[in-house]
């Protein structure tokens, strides 16, 4: 159901008055995942670097213990790096300040979740 234009002008001014906060822009930038999700993603990169370094100098120093650690950090770092990029895609809403959060259904839910979905979806009219 589109908003009336009055509706639309109190939505407007709404927007307006929450974007001059700088308190309120604060507290969202802080609660956004996206933001967290780009400095794991930057840690992840550092630790597959220090990863590679490790290997590279077990091997050049024919340690063999010190280039298999290498490549287990240079493994946990990309799987660090993968699952905050895919936090980092998902859409969370916060309450500003608050504790409520409301996470969006992954496309791989589980068989309970594709049900409660068809359940949902299903006709009205057929009870």
């Amino acid at each position: 159901m589109p908003l009336s234009e009055h509706e639309q002008r109190l939505f407007e001014q709404i927007e307006r008055s929450l974007a001059e906060d700088p308190k309120f822009a604060s507290a969202v930038r802080a609660t956004d995942p996206r933001f967290h999700a780009k400095r794991r993603m930057i840690a992840a990169a550092v630790f597959l670097l220090a990863g590679m370094g490790l290997l590279v100098y077990g091997v050049a120093i024919s340690v063999p213990p010190l280039g298999v650690g290498g490549f287990v950090v240079m493994l946990g770092a990309l799987a660090f790096g993968m699952q905050a990029y895919r936090r980092g895609q998902t859409t969370d809403l916060h309450a500003v300040g608050g504790t409520a959060t409301r996470r969006t259904r992954s496309r791989r839910g589980g068989l309970v979740d594709r049900l409660e979905e068809r359940w949902r979806r299903r006709p009205e009219g057929d009870v």
